[in-house]
């Protein structure tokens, strides 16, 4: 009894006396790992600052900038400039760029066509314009009032012949810094000369200050309206003690109240505070995970020894048992030898067999290996018939119209439709070299692409088989300049697919329309095909995309088009579906993902 007493006063000793060194230890092992987190976002927020910083001073002695700024009453001025702003501005990957005159009037702007321009707008309550029209370098983070995103501006002052007379200013976006803070293992947030929180890897934090501001603080934050219009708020946060140089805090969230190691840095040249907040719950649970391990070593010594000293009270009795037991035992390992030596048999013959049947078996898949490649050709084959009947088609009604044109002696006309051999020459090359790929997913790069051009060159393509039918294809609903994310090349072959069957269905039609429908959704691009001919059967529309499935009878078509179409909308990460149709008639609907600005351009 004495022993047992001793071990659990042992373990009480331990509890008591080693959770704080522990505790101490792996705090202070993640206070290391956080000011290495500290030193790489204080490094990458200053390469991101260093990339643009620059770049004002540069743009400020084009001459383009300098006659917009001299004369803004121009037209031509104004939109040569905001070209060549929005051109810089996607070539360098910032937010905006925009020039402002001396009054702090934006002249032009790279986001002079969007919804929201800055053309118009007045800047000269933010300090970058004022400084920058002092003649220095101007630099100011906030939210902008215009475009209500956060960002840091650079501004410089427009010079001609040595003479101040306007400012131009370069927003960059540090929303992508801040979405990869949210997968890091400590909280970090960025913060201004007055405490408000403008970077945070946790959204609830965002626009919250440190503590209770001054009437003087939140007056000189609307002054130049940093954060424009939205509200400030105060963390719920109390300091609560210091280790190690740093500010032990308690914040109170929704989950609960969780207590933080505060590693701070300054950014004198942005005017920001750095902090990574590390939560003490790990270090505090790897103490605890120590310390229950030494208890739990300290119990299975203690119940090691027990056992030690109760076995020594048996050994005497367990030698006779031993030697009782000894006979039966041998025998026992004889008759176990002799059914082992049976088994190992039998397993030599089953593993003899095993190898018969994987040689039988690789035989087999040989075989199959050679069938699928033989279908796959067959479906390819079929798939380059398919795809090469409607340019074709167009190429022979080019070439009839080139020859018209050639004896009647217009040979521009000719020209002309030499040239539109050629591009389908070329779109045919396209379609060989992605049909070689039809069994793998196509690495071909996306980009945005101008949805009602290609629109017109499919109707263009197809626009042979209108002769002599009373159809007509009705693109006004497309809105020009809607761009979507795909490849051109193989969205025209979709689209031409669904305009070829469309005109199938209307084949017998006396007075028909195909109607196409363009709009955007939030970041999605719907596009409808309709056509008012005999529609698909409602018992037919769930295999209409299987591959070799088609409505038509034989000899019209082999039923890869929309199987084809399919693919290749899925491949743009997008939807091919076949909707109810209010009426009679069919109606195809592509959803694609609409084109943001940033991909490279295809058209």
């Amino acid at each position: 009894m004495p022993f047992f007493v001793g071990s659990v006063a042992l373990c009480l000793g331990v509890c008591l006396i080693g959770i704080g060194p522990l505790t101490n230890y792996y705090l202070s092992d993640s206070k290391a790992r956080g000011e290495n987190t500290m030193r790489l976002v204080v490094a990458t927020l200053k390469g991101e600052l260093a990339r643009y910083e620059r770049l004002p001073q540069l743009l400020a002695q084009q001459e383009l900038v300098k006659d917009v700024v001299s004369d803004d009453e121009d037209p031509e001025r104004v939109d040569a400039a905001n070209a060549y702003l929005a051109s810089i501005n996607t070539l360098l990957g910032s937010s905006d760029l925009y020039v402002m005159n001396r009054d702090g009037l934006t002249v032009a702007a790279s986001n002079y066509n969007s919804a929201v321009p800055f053309n118009g707008q007045n800047f000269s309550y933010r300090p970058y314009f004022s400084d920058a029209l002092a003649g220095g370098e101007g630099r100011f983070y906030g939210l902008g009032t215009t475009s209500q995103r956060r960002g840091y501006y650079f501004a410089a002052p427009v010079r001609d012949d040595g003479e101040i007379t306007g400012v131009i200013a370069q927003k960059i976006d540090l929303d992508l810094l801040e979405e990869s803070w949210r997968a890091a293992e400590y909280e970090i947030t960025v913060t201004d000369p007055e405490g408000i929180i403008f970077l945070s890897a946790r959204h609830d934090w965002a626009y919250a200050s440190l503590s209770p501001l001054s009437a003087e603080a939140l007056q000189r934050s609307q002054a130049i309206r940093r954060y424009a219009e939205v509200p400030i708020g105060v963390l719920p946060l109390s300091v609560t003690g210091r280790y190690d140089g740093a500010d032990l805090v308690t914040v109170d969230a929704q989950g609960g109240a969780r207590r933080f190691l505060v590693i701070a840095q300054e950014m004198p040249d942005a005017g920001w505070t750095v902090r990574v907040l590390v939560d003490t719950a790990s270090a505090r649970a790897q103490a605890w995970t120590m310390v229950l391990l030494a208890v739990l070593a300290i119990a299975l010594l203690t119940l090691g020894i027990a056992v030690l000293m109760q076995r020594r009270s048996r050994q005497r009795e367990l030698a006779r048992y031993q030697r009782e037991t000894q006979a039966q035992l041998k025998s026992r390992v004889e008759r176990r030898t002799a059914e082992l030596a049976s088994v190992n048999a039998r397993l030599r013959d089953e593993v003899s067999e095993r190898r018969s049947t994987e040689t039988e078996l690789r035989r087999t898949q040989r075989r199959l290996v050679q069938s699928a490649k033989l279908a796959a050709i067959g479906q390819m084959s079929a798939a380059l018939s398919h795809e090469f009947n409607q340019p074709l088609g167009a190429m022979r009604n080019f070439a009839e119209n080139a020859e018209s044109y050639i004896e009647r002696g217009r040979s521009d006309e000719a020209r002309q439709n030499i040239t539109r051999i050629l591009s389908l020459t070329d779109r045919m090359t396209e379609i060989s070299r992605t049909l070689r790929n039809f069994a793998r997913k196509p690495r071909q790069q996306l980009g945005p692409v101008d949805l009602s051009a290609l629109i017109a060159e499919s109707i263009e393509v197809i626009s042979w088989r209108l002769k002599g039918k009373a159809v007509r294809i009705d693109a006004d609903a497309v809105p020009s300049g809607l761009k979507v994310v795909a490849e051109p090349v193989r969205l025209q072959q979709v689209l031409v697919n669904l305009l070829a069957n469309a005109l199938d269905a209307l084949s017998e039609a006396d007075d028909a329309t195909i109607t196409l429908t363009g709009n955007k959704t939030d970041d999605r691009v719907m596009l409808k095909i309709e056509d008012d001919g005999p529609g698909i059967p409602a018992d037919l529309r769930e295999r209409i995309f299987d591959p070799f499935f088609s409505t038509k009878g034989v000899g019209h078509g082999l039923g890869l088009g929309l199987s084809i179409s399919y693919n290749i909308i899925r491949d743009f990460d997008g939807e091919l579906r076949l909707l109810d149709a209010s009426g009679n008639g069919a109606t195809f609907e592509i959803e694609l993902r609409a084109a943001t600005g940033r991909e490279g351009d295809h058209r």
